[in-house]
């Protein structure tokens, strides 16, 4: 990075950063409160409001949003008729999973191979931090230029709207001019990249009943109608032969232009295993950026271990449908459970549950912010030109944001690219790109101000 006094700043600040973020991980903030005490949140809901504090943030405050959990909210002013940018990031964390199957603990931010390991480093206590580096090496060459408010959420990870529905019934709250989301991340450590679309998804629990009780198999199998094989069939109907998700009226042919993915890079990325084949069709970011995914996240039925020779009566799935740019969730998910209730056989009795939606987005790449963007990324990344790329995940509070401030620029950046393994088994961060995107932002704040 080319010697500027802000990228010096930030370098001076990494080691003070490295101690924070290591605060922030420790606690166990995933904002299911039948897994993880609710306490867990709330403590990294205060330690937020107190940095934000310690900036000189004003109006801080801890604000209690419909799903019951909490958001932190800050506003630093900036000088008289400067433009107002919001920045948001997200504390709440996915749950650690197999915390065994971790090379160290998920929850003791660790340095290893160059990069700090723990849940939430990436997705997204690092994007809080970036957030903080970035404002702190403005005040310290010259003052922050602009407006700053500041979001934290604390259920991004769930899914459950709590935000989006407290910004609705507060509309002035987050109102600005730009709104920089920190909970994105470049194609690859080293290649500067905004997220321009985003796809929705939908959350959808199916229930299949056959019986009023288990039967024994021995007895009764062969002519009961078993519910668990109902199901398989109803969740292998969402599949083509080739993989590709195959929800009756839903599109899953757009293509996706811009940035291309490569298909042995996305193996590697994905560590996929050998001679194992990538499902669907076209390109890698068709697939991934611009065209419907369906997964099944889970399954309740007995577990192999203590199963009885039993002919099942109920089973039920969670499934997941990402929903492409241009799409609407609520009309994807009536297509959806059309689709589930249409295919179950046997006449087997079946419901379907809605339990969790975010709408698909979409960027306008040609605003005022995104060249702004594009001369501080130049900078902090050096003889790099920026990228635009899609993201197959959802951030719902977009939406929502565009439509309560349809004047506002949305730019996505943040620090979770492939190997940072968010959701995953050791995510990680790369301290390298936290301290060039804290420089880029801090120098996105200054160049948009003078626009």
């Amino acid at each position: 990075m080319s010697s500027n006094p802000v990228a010096e700043t930030v370098v001076s600040l990494m080691p003070k950063a490295m101690v924070e973020l290591t605060e922030l991980v420790a606690f166990r903030s995933v904002a299911d409160f039948d897994q993880f005490p609710r306490s867990e949140s709330e403590g990294a809901a205060r330690w937020v409001a107190d940095a934000l504090a310690a900036e000189g943030f004003q109006d801080v405050a801890l604000l209690d949003t419909p799903d019951g959990t909490q958001s932190v909210y800050g506003y630093l002013p900036g000088p008289a008729g400067a433009k107002t940018v919001l920045l948001y990031a997200h504390y709440d964390v996915q749950p650690p999973l197999d915390e065994a199957a971790w090379t160290t603990p998920p929850f003791e931010l660790t340095e290893r191979d160059g990069r700090w390991y723990g849940r939430g480093s990436a997705d997204c206590k690092g994007g809080v931090i970036m957030h903080l580096l970035a404002l702190r090496a403005l005040k310290a060459n010259g003052g922050v230029p602009v407006h700053v408010k500041v979001i934290v959420e604390g259920s991004e990870e769930q899914g459950t709207g709590g935000l989006e529905r407290y910004a609705e019934e507060h509309p002035g709250l987050l109102e600005a001019d730009t709104i920089v989301i920190g909970d994105a991340g470049n194609f690859r450590v080293g290649l500067p990249t905004v997220t321009s679309t985003l796809r929705g998804m939908t959350l959808v629990r199916v229930s299949v009943d056959t019986l009023a009780g288990n039967l024994h198999s021995g007895q009764f199998g062969g002519a009961a109608p078993d519910a668990l094989a109902a199901l398989i069939r109803v969740l292998d109907s969402l599949r083509a032969e080739d993989g590709s998700t195959t929800v009756e009226g839903l599109a899953a042919d757009t293509a996706w232009e811009g940035l291309q993915y490569d298909e042995e890079q996305f193996r590697q990325d994905a560590k996929v295993l050998d001679g194992v084949e990538l499902i669907g069709s076209g390109t890698v970011a068709d697939r991934i950026w611009s065209r419907p995914a369906v997964t099944v996240l889970g399954i309740d039925c007995p577990p192999v271990v203590g199963a009885t020779p039993s002919v099942q009566a109920s089973a039920r799935a969670l499934i997941s449908l990402r929903v492409p740019p241009g799409v609407d969730a609520a009309a994807a998910t009536k297509l959806l459970q059309a689709h589930l209730e249409a295919h179950t056989p046997w006449s087997a009795r079946v419901s379907t549950e809605q339990i969790g939606e975010g709408q698909p987005f979409r960027a306008d790449t040609t605003s005022p912010a995104y060249q702004a963007m594009a001369a501080a990324m130049a900078v902090a990344y050096p003889g790099q030109e920026m990228q635009y790329a899609g993201q197959g995940g959802s951030i719902p509070l977009c939406n929502t944001l565009a439509a309560l401030y349809p004047r506002a620029e949305i730019l996505l950046i943040g620090l979770s690219e492939p190997e940072a393994q968010i959701h995953a088994v050791n995510e990680s961060v790369s301290p390298e790109e936290l301290e060039r995107l804290s420089v880029a932002e801090a120098l996105f704040l200054r160049t948009y101000a003078a626009s």
